[in-house]
Protein backbone atom coordinates (compact mmCIF):
# COMPACT_ATOMS: atom_id res chain seq x y z
CA UNK A 1 0.00 0.00 0.00
CA UNK A 2 1.35 3.55 -1.23
CA UNK A 3 1.89 5.46 1.80
CA UNK A 4 0.53 9.35 0.97
CA UNK A 5 2.59 12.42 1.77
CA UNK A 6 0.01 13.80 4.32
CA UNK A 7 -3.42 13.53 5.31
CA UNK A 8 -6.07 16.04 6.38
CA UNK A 9 -7.79 14.65 9.67
CA UNK A 10 -10.19 16.25 11.60
CA UNK A 11 -9.45 16.84 15.49
CA UNK A 12 -11.94 16.71 17.45
CA UNK A 13 -12.99 19.15 20.97
CA UNK A 14 -10.40 17.97 23.86
CA UNK A 15 -7.97 16.15 21.64
CA UNK A 16 -4.16 17.20 21.09
CA UNK A 17 -2.77 17.47 17.72
CA UNK A 18 -0.90 14.68 18.73
CA UNK A 19 -3.70 12.29 20.21
CA UNK A 20 -5.42 12.88 16.75
CA UNK A 21 -2.24 11.98 14.73
CA UNK A 22 -1.08 8.74 17.08
CA UNK A 23 -5.20 7.29 16.83
CA UNK A 24 -4.68 8.15 13.19
CA UNK A 25 -1.56 5.67 13.53
CA UNK A 26 -3.32 3.41 15.26
CA UNK A 27 -5.81 2.73 12.96
CA UNK A 28 -3.06 1.91 10.13
CA UNK A 29 -0.37 -0.55 11.02
CA UNK A 30 1.38 0.18 7.50
CA UNK A 31 2.71 3.70 9.68
CA UNK A 32 4.00 2.00 12.59
CA UNK A 33 7.67 3.39 12.86
CA UNK A 34 7.00 6.14 10.16
CA UNK A 35 7.35 9.38 11.12
CA UNK A 36 4.11 11.81 11.24
CA UNK A 37 4.26 15.71 12.28
CA UNK A 38 1.22 17.82 11.79
CA UNK A 39 1.38 21.32 10.04
CA UNK A 40 -0.37 24.59 12.02
CA UNK A 41 -1.64 23.65 15.47
CA UNK A 42 -4.90 23.76 16.64
CA UNK A 43 -6.02 25.01 20.04
CA UNK A 44 -7.50 21.91 22.60
CA UNK A 45 -10.97 23.78 22.91
CA UNK A 46 -10.31 23.86 18.66
CA UNK A 47 -12.16 21.32 16.16
CA UNK A 48 -11.18 20.39 12.70
CA UNK A 49 -9.26 19.99 9.43
CA UNK A 50 -5.37 19.43 10.97
CA UNK A 51 -2.76 18.48 8.28
CA UNK A 52 -0.34 15.33 9.18
CA UNK A 53 2.90 15.19 7.30
CA UNK A 54 3.67 11.29 6.98
CA UNK A 55 7.18 10.07 6.42
CA UNK A 56 10.09 12.04 4.60
CA UNK A 57 7.45 14.82 4.04
CA UNK A 58 7.96 16.04 7.60
CA UNK A 59 11.16 17.24 6.51
CA UNK A 60 9.32 19.80 4.56
CA UNK A 61 7.16 21.37 7.02
CA UNK A 62 7.97 25.04 6.42
CA UNK A 63 6.55 24.82 2.94
CA UNK A 64 3.38 24.00 4.84
CA UNK A 65 3.64 26.59 7.45
CA UNK A 66 1.55 29.53 5.17
CA UNK A 67 -1.50 28.25 4.26
CA UNK A 68 -4.45 29.97 4.39
CA UNK A 69 -7.23 28.62 6.50
CA UNK A 70 -10.94 28.32 7.12
CA UNK A 71 -12.87 28.57 10.39
CA UNK A 72 -16.15 28.59 11.31
CA UNK A 73 -16.36 30.69 14.89
CA UNK A 74 -18.75 31.50 17.73
CA UNK A 75 -17.71 35.02 19.38
CA UNK A 76 -19.74 35.67 22.45
CA UNK A 77 -19.79 39.40 23.05
CA UNK A 78 -20.04 41.05 26.57
CA UNK A 79 -17.06 39.08 28.36
CA UNK A 80 -13.83 38.24 27.88
CA UNK A 81 -11.26 35.98 28.97
CA UNK A 82 -6.86 36.16 28.94
CA UNK A 83 -6.89 33.21 26.66
CA UNK A 84 -9.29 34.32 24.37
CA UNK A 85 -11.45 31.09 24.60
CA UNK A 86 -13.58 29.98 27.44
CA UNK A 87 -10.94 27.65 28.88
CA UNK A 88 -8.96 31.09 30.33
CA UNK A 89 -9.27 33.44 33.48
CA UNK A 90 -12.83 35.69 33.15
CA UNK A 91 -12.17 39.82 32.37
CA UNK A 92 -14.32 42.05 34.02
CA UNK A 93 -17.43 43.02 32.40
CA UNK A 94 -17.29 45.84 29.95
CA UNK A 95 -20.55 46.94 29.27
CA UNK A 96 -22.31 47.04 25.81
CA UNK A 97 -22.27 50.53 24.13
CA UNK A 98 -25.19 48.83 22.14
CA UNK A 99 -27.04 45.66 21.52
CA UNK A 100 -25.79 43.77 19.32
CA UNK A 101 -28.14 43.53 16.29
CA UNK A 102 -27.40 41.14 12.86
CA UNK A 103 -27.35 44.14 10.67
CA UNK A 104 -24.39 45.14 12.79
CA UNK A 105 -22.09 41.96 12.66
CA UNK A 106 -23.45 41.53 8.77
CA UNK A 107 -21.40 45.31 8.74
CA UNK A 108 -18.53 44.48 11.20
CA UNK A 109 -18.02 41.16 8.82
CA UNK A 110 -17.84 43.37 5.46
CA UNK A 111 -15.49 45.73 7.00
CA UNK A 112 -13.25 43.73 8.05
CA UNK A 113 -13.29 41.51 4.92
CA UNK A 114 -9.92 42.33 2.45
CA UNK A 115 -8.10 44.02 5.35
CA UNK A 116 -4.47 43.85 6.28
CA UNK A 117 -4.82 43.15 10.22
CA UNK A 118 -2.30 43.56 12.95
CA UNK A 119 -4.03 42.36 15.93
CA UNK A 120 -1.77 41.16 19.26
CA UNK A 121 -1.03 37.76 19.74
CA UNK A 122 -2.94 35.77 22.63
CA UNK A 123 -1.01 36.04 26.00
CA UNK A 124 -1.45 32.60 26.18
CA UNK A 125 0.55 31.34 22.68
CA UNK A 126 3.93 30.46 21.79
CA UNK A 127 5.30 33.41 20.72
CA UNK A 128 8.22 33.94 22.11
CA UNK A 129 9.65 37.48 23.58
CA UNK A 130 13.21 37.55 25.27
CA UNK A 131 13.63 34.16 24.58
CA UNK A 132 10.33 32.84 26.60
CA UNK A 133 6.58 32.34 25.23
CA UNK A 134 4.05 34.51 25.99
CA UNK A 135 1.74 32.02 27.59
CA UNK A 136 5.04 31.65 29.91
CA UNK A 137 5.10 34.95 31.02
CA UNK A 138 1.54 34.74 31.56
CA UNK A 139 1.44 32.24 33.98
CA UNK A 140 4.39 34.24 35.68
CA UNK A 141 2.27 36.99 36.13
CA UNK A 142 4.56 39.25 34.37
CA UNK A 143 2.52 40.46 31.04
CA UNK A 144 3.68 43.86 32.11
CA UNK A 145 7.37 43.83 31.92
CA UNK A 146 7.22 43.12 28.06
CA UNK A 147 5.21 44.67 25.18
CA UNK A 148 3.51 41.76 23.50
CA UNK A 149 4.15 41.68 19.49
CA UNK A 150 1.65 41.81 16.85
CA UNK A 151 1.23 39.75 13.99
CA UNK A 152 -0.10 41.22 10.08
CA UNK A 153 -1.97 38.53 8.30
CA UNK A 154 -4.45 38.98 5.96
CA UNK A 155 -8.33 38.32 6.39
CA UNK A 156 -9.96 37.38 2.97
CA UNK A 157 -13.86 37.21 3.52
CA UNK A 158 -15.22 36.92 6.71
CA UNK A 159 -19.49 36.34 6.42
CA UNK A 160 -21.75 36.81 9.09
CA UNK A 161 -23.80 33.64 9.78
CA UNK A 162 -26.34 33.72 12.64
CA UNK A 163 -26.68 35.02 15.86
CA UNK A 164 -28.19 33.64 19.03
CA UNK A 165 -28.56 34.53 22.64
CA UNK A 166 -27.34 32.16 25.66
CA UNK A 167 -28.33 33.15 29.70
CA UNK A 168 -25.01 33.26 31.93
CA UNK A 169 -25.59 30.59 33.75
CA UNK A 170 -25.82 27.99 30.65
CA UNK A 171 -22.99 29.73 28.98
CA UNK A 172 -20.71 28.89 32.06
CA UNK A 173 -22.43 25.32 32.54
CA UNK A 174 -21.66 25.20 28.50
CA UNK A 175 -17.94 26.48 29.04
CA UNK A 176 -16.61 23.86 31.74
CA UNK A 177 -18.23 21.23 29.89
CA UNK A 178 -16.00 22.03 26.86
CA UNK A 179 -13.24 22.04 29.08
CA UNK A 180 -13.70 18.86 31.14
CA UNK A 181 -13.36 17.13 27.49
CA UNK A 182 -9.36 18.12 28.06
CA UNK A 183 -7.55 15.16 29.83
CA UNK A 184 -6.14 15.80 32.99
CA UNK A 185 -2.45 17.35 32.46
CA UNK A 186 -0.05 16.40 35.06
CA UNK A 187 3.05 17.13 33.60
CA UNK A 188 3.49 20.70 34.22
CA UNK A 189 5.83 21.47 31.43
CA UNK A 190 2.77 21.48 28.98
CA UNK A 191 -0.30 22.42 31.66
CA UNK A 192 0.25 26.27 30.99
CA UNK A 193 0.25 26.75 34.83
CA UNK A 194 -1.24 23.88 36.84
CA UNK A 195 -3.51 21.67 34.53
CA UNK A 196 -4.24 24.81 32.56
CA UNK A 197 -5.45 26.67 35.48
CA UNK A 198 -8.73 24.68 34.89
CA UNK A 199 -9.69 25.19 38.73
CA UNK A 200 -9.13 28.89 39.01
CA UNK A 201 -11.18 29.70 35.45
CA UNK A 202 -14.34 26.89 36.65
CA UNK A 203 -14.89 28.90 39.73
CA UNK A 204 -14.96 32.04 37.72
CA UNK A 205 -17.59 30.92 35.40
CA UNK A 206 -19.57 29.71 38.82
CA UNK A 207 -18.88 33.19 40.13
CA UNK A 208 -19.75 34.65 36.50
CA UNK A 209 -23.13 31.94 36.67
CA UNK A 210 -24.04 33.53 39.83
CA UNK A 211 -23.60 37.30 39.39
CA UNK A 212 -25.17 37.46 35.87
CA UNK A 213 -27.50 34.30 36.23
CA UNK A 214 -30.24 35.05 33.50
CA UNK A 215 -28.55 37.64 31.66
CA UNK A 216 -28.61 36.87 28.36
CA UNK A 217 -25.44 37.24 26.10
CA UNK A 218 -24.94 37.47 22.31
CA UNK A 219 -22.89 34.50 20.78
CA UNK A 220 -22.31 35.68 16.75
CA UNK A 221 -21.32 32.77 14.04
CA UNK A 222 -18.98 33.63 11.40
CA UNK A 223 -17.19 32.32 8.66
CA UNK A 224 -13.53 33.61 8.53
CA UNK A 225 -10.98 32.64 5.71
CA UNK A 226 -7.69 34.35 6.66
CA UNK A 227 -3.93 33.80 6.32
CA UNK A 228 -1.76 32.14 7.72
CA UNK A 229 -0.82 34.14 11.33
CA UNK A 230 -4.41 35.18 12.33
CA UNK A 231 -5.56 34.19 16.07
CA UNK A 232 -8.89 33.38 16.10
CA UNK A 233 -9.25 34.70 19.74
CA UNK A 234 -7.73 37.85 18.82
CA UNK A 235 -9.93 38.08 15.94
CA UNK A 236 -13.23 37.67 18.86
CA UNK A 237 -12.05 39.89 21.16
CA UNK A 238 -11.67 43.03 17.79
CA UNK A 239 -15.26 41.63 16.94
CA UNK A 240 -16.45 42.76 20.40
CA UNK A 241 -14.21 46.28 20.45
CA UNK A 242 -16.56 47.46 17.51
CA UNK A 243 -19.45 47.23 20.71
CA UNK A 244 -17.07 49.01 23.14
CA UNK A 245 -17.15 45.38 25.00
CA UNK A 246 -14.61 42.39 25.84
CA UNK A 247 -15.05 38.96 23.87
CA UNK A 248 -13.86 35.54 23.31
CA UNK A 249 -14.37 32.35 21.10
CA UNK A 250 -17.20 30.07 22.48
CA UNK A 251 -16.15 27.48 19.89
CA UNK A 252 -13.36 27.56 16.86
CA UNK A 253 -14.00 25.08 13.82
CA UNK A 254 -10.76 24.62 11.25
CA UNK A 255 -13.52 23.95 8.07
CA UNK A 256 -10.29 24.54 5.63
CA UNK A 257 -6.46 24.66 5.17
CA UNK A 258 -4.80 24.87 2.24
CA UNK A 259 -4.29 28.09 -0.46
CA UNK A 260 -6.95 30.56 -1.48
CA UNK A 261 -7.35 28.17 -4.69
CA UNK A 262 -7.49 24.50 -3.48
CA UNK A 263 -7.49 23.47 0.10
CA UNK A 264 -5.72 19.86 1.12
CA UNK A 265 -7.35 17.30 1.62
CA UNK A 266 -10.93 18.95 2.08
CA UNK A 267 -12.38 21.09 -0.68
CA UNK A 268 -11.87 24.17 -3.18
CA UNK A 269 -12.65 27.83 -2.17
CA UNK A 270 -13.36 30.17 -4.35
CA UNK A 271 -12.85 33.87 -2.91
CA UNK A 272 -16.23 35.76 -3.56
Amino acid sequence: MKIPKYVALQKAVGETPLSCAEAYRARHPELIGVPLSYAGRLDPLASGALLVLIGDECKQQKKYHGLDKEYVIEVVIGIGSDTGDVMGRLSADASLSRTPKETDLTTIARELSGKMLSLPYPAFSSKTVHGKPLHTWACEGRLNEIEIPTQTAPLYEMKFLSMRTMPAAELAETAIEKMNTIPPVEDARKALGNDFRRGDIREDWKQFALAKKDIPYTIATFRVCAGSGMYMRTLANEIAKKFATNGLCLSIHRSKIGTLHHFLGISFFRKK
